[in-house]
């Protein structure tokens, strides 16, 4: 794409794996387009060297490596370890079965920040323990749950708690291919915009995609007595990760994953007096594209000046924990 950062004071990076959210959805995209994946954040942003990988596939590391004008590549994130590079930020893009172990070798090279993908770890109690750990070292921990990073959903979130759409009555998020892998998305992002969600029901399980990670239709009770629903689509049939939220004075819904965002307002009805109704709405394009540019220069700054985290272990923890109390809940389905 473009060669890594020159500069002396760039901050080091490691990437661990090397597949789609590593770099791979960013390939053959057209020119000046918005990163999606760590090696284009990191690249695009020019404050980072792109210094090493870690890919036990050796075809997909010499093509990653290639792509991306990495100098170094290991088998294993061991072998990484003992190559006595430095790195100020490694970026865990594994597969979730490895993120534990991956995660504890990343913590004895001693980085200034821990990138990881979702979910962290495939148990809540391993994922607490290692975010106890990180916090003992002092090693910041960031977990890619974007859609924090997207500067629409930070907006929205400043106008629920200034009232500009009033009071949020209920909430439905639309998800598939698993209440972990995306489930855990529509969780986070509930969990910043509603607030803490106790269970009220688990449906019927389907396994649309993982086969330990069914979808899961739920029904939760957020701060207020707010009703929120999850209510499940097909991996098989398409992609689905949309947000409907219902406010007194008017609906709101992120569409395909925040690419698009529909606004509809309360209005006097024309056709019937006295009445309330929505209007035609307008579509309007989010700004989910600069997610991954936000995170990374989240993370620069953090290191540099100790920002806060906009997405952090412990908050990566508190849906990863409503995630397991959904599937504990639907054992009599299993």
């Amino acid at each position: 794409m473009s060669a890594a950062s020159t500069d002396s004071t760039a901050l080091r990076v490691l990437v661990v794996g090397c597949g789609n959210i590593a770099g791979g959805f960013d390939l053959g995209r057209p020119p000046g387009y918005l990163p999606y994946t760590h090696a284009g954040a990191y690249t695009r942003d020019g404050r980072f060297d792109l210094l090493a990988c870690v890919e036990p596939d050796d075809k997909r590391r010499s093509k990653f490596m290639a792509v991306w004008d990495v100098s170094a590549g290991f088998r294993s994130i061991e072998e990484a370890l003992d190559s006595g590079n430095q790195f100020d930020v490694v970026s865990i893009c594994s597969p979730t079965d490895c993120h534990a172990h991956d995660l504890e070798t990343a913590l004895r090279m001693k980085p200034k920040l821990i990138f990881c993908e979702k979910p962290l770890t495939t148990s809540a109690a391993e994922t607490q323990r290692l975010v106890a750990e990180c916090a003992q070292l002092k090693i910041p921990l960031a977990v890619n749950y974007t859609r924090r990073w997207d500067a629409e959903v930070l907006k929205l979130q400043a106008d629920m708690q200034g009232g500009r759409w009033g009071t949020l009555r209920s909430a439905v998020g639309y998800y598939n291919k698993g209440i972990a892998n995306n489930g855990s998305h529509m969780l986070d992002l509930l969990h910043l915009l509603v607030g803490p969600m106790e269970i009220v029901k688990v449906g019927n399980p389907s396994d649309d995609f993982f086969a330990n990670d069914p979808t899961l239709p739920v029904w939760l009770e957020g701060p207020q007595g707010v009703l929120v629903q999850l209510a499940c689509g097909h991996a098989g049939d398409y992609a689905i990760f949309e947000l409907q939220l219902v406010f007194s004075q008017g609906t709101l819904t992120m569409e395909e994953g925040g690419l698009f965002w529909r606004e509809r307002r309360a209005v006097d009805s024309e056709t019937f007096k006295g009445y309330r109704t929505l209007d035609a709405g307008v579509r309007r394009a989010g700004q989910y594209p600069g997610a991954m540019l936000n995170a990374v220069d989240n993370i620069y700054h953090a290191i540099k000046q100790g920002d806060p985290l906009a997405s952090t272990g412990e908050s990566a923890l508190a849906a990863q924990c409503v995630c397991e109390q959904i599937k504990q809940n639907a054992r009599q389905y299993l």
